[in-house]
């Protein structure tokens, strides 16, 4: 027995007890159901910050300036955008699956160099509108407290430009939808505080009033121009190439872009109605959204001025975080630099040193005494407007290319559906000619 010493002659040796052997228990097995979802999750990004960055400053100051002016009856353009949005965003994403390049990268490859400084050009002049109005919007929204423009310009620079250059792409995204999220919920709060009329408002979204005014055109195509914008389209190409996605994720990535096409023209919505049951009905004239957001104050409650202005600073730093990457995006996508927030500074000097140098400039730009930034906000939206159909051309082109999108190739109905999106905002832009040049 163990334990008893050995008589004296025995040679046998004392035995330790053998160790009970370690049981190593499986990991439960998931059900097919939850691990299609987690994958489903982790797709999940592109298309949520693109739709949440659409309704940055500039977008709401022309959500807002349309409900102030025509009250429920430009919600039929946002559902039409909706529309036009989730088509053009899911193209974008779908080249970006299929490639794992971005949009000026395919421009460059396909057509070569004179094109690929063509697209990038009309990206970054359009791009540089927005950025400005992205500024405005900060000092707008921080002006109800007292801040001066010079100052919380200066202050939102180095914010944005430290925290996407000591972040990675996952900690960048996170940041990008709590943001996208509090904005959301400002602005739900804002509409159900103005009590509006929702029946009204129903019947006005199915429902299109035309006038032949062309105010009025100007007013639908800057709502169009800020929902549907240059840099958005080539936005999530390039984010889906930098998240690594690749074609098996196409479900998924459907599922994304929806999601945000949805919520950024719900959000619009409400910040029409918003301002539409106040502003209209009460006969308030405004000249910007922060303009907005103090009109609320006497007709539904310091709670609301407080919420809208916070919406409006939070939106305008998602789009300046959203709205240079872009640009940064494709200027380095031109010159085939490295690119993208998972390489640090050393790895990608030239994406952050564009980045920072887009951000910049415009931060200096805004500083500028007197400078009207209302009427710079809102003529970027108009300028995307008429800049966005010369990139959707390139991009229904590629999509459409076997040899370049493989299985994920347009067939004849989304190449259908993508070419009528191009064609109704082609002339949407002659529309705004046409109202500019003649009056029409």
């Amino acid at each position: 027995m163990a334990g008893i010493p050995p008589k004296p002659g025995d040679d046998r040796r004392v035995r330790a007890p053998r160790p009970r052997a370690r049981v190593v228990r499986p990991f439960p097995r998931l059900p097919q159901w939850r691990v299609r979802l987690i994958a489903s999750l982790a797709v999940l990004g592109p298309g949520l910050v693109s739709g949440f960055a659409d309704n940055d400053a500039g977008g709401i100051t022309t959500y807002s300036l349309a409900g102030a002016k025509y009250g429920y009856a430009l919600l039929w353009v946002i559902l039409a955008s909706q529309v036009v949005l989730f088509f053009t965003q899911e193209v974008g994403a779908r080249l970006g699956l299929a490639t794992g390049k971005g949009l000026i990268s395919l421009i460059r490859e396909r057509w070569g160099v004179r094109w690929t400084v063509f697209a990038a050009m009309l990206m970054l002049i359009a791009n540089l509108g927005s950025i400005v109005a992205e500024f405005a919007g900060i000092g707008s929204a921080l002006g109800i407290f007292g801040v001066p423009t010079q100052i919380s310009a200066a202050v939102a620079a180095v914010v944005v430009v430290g925290f996407i250059a000591l972040g990675s792409y996952s900690r960048v995204q996170y940041l990008f939808v709590a943001v996208g999220i509090a904005v959301s919920g400002a602005y739900i709060f804002s509409a159900i505080e103005a009590k509006p009329d929702w029946g009204l408002a129903l019947t006005n979204l199915v429902g299109p009033h035309l006038t032949a005014s062309p105010a009025y055109w100007l007013a639908v195509v800057g709502t169009v121009g800020t929902t549907i914008t240059p840099w958005g389209q080539a936005f999530i190409q390039s984010y889906v190439a930098d998240k690594g996605l690749r074609p098996d994720d196409i479900k998924a990535s459907r599922v994304d872009v929806f999601a945000g096409a949805l919520l950024t023209n719900l959000i619009a919505a409400f910040i029409v109605v918003a301002c539409a049951a106040t502003l209209f009905t009460h006969g308030l004239s405004i000249n910007s959204a922060a303009d907005a957001a103090r009109a609320l104050e006497p007709i539904a409650g310091t709670a609301a001025t407080v919420v809208f202005a916070v919406g409006l600073l939070g939106a305008s730093f998602l789009g300046l975080g959203v709205v240079p990457m872009s640009s940064a995006y494709a200027t380095c996508e031109a010159f085939g630099w490295e690119t993208g927030v998972n390489w640090n500074w050393r790895e990608a000097p030239a994406f952050y040193g564009l980045l920072a140098f887009f951000i910049g400039f415009a931060a200096l730009f805004v500083m500028i005494p007197g400078l009207p930034l209302i009427s710079v906000m809102f003529s970027a939206q108009v300028l995307n407007a008429l800049l966005l159909p010369f990139i959707l051309v390139f991009v229904m082109k590629l999509a459409t290319d076997r040899e370049t999108m493989g299985s994920l190739a347009s067939g004849p109905v989304l190449s259908a559906i993508g070419w009528t999106c191009t064609g109704l905002l082609i002339l949407l832009s002659l529309v705004l000619v046409g109202t500019g040049l003649f009056g029409v």
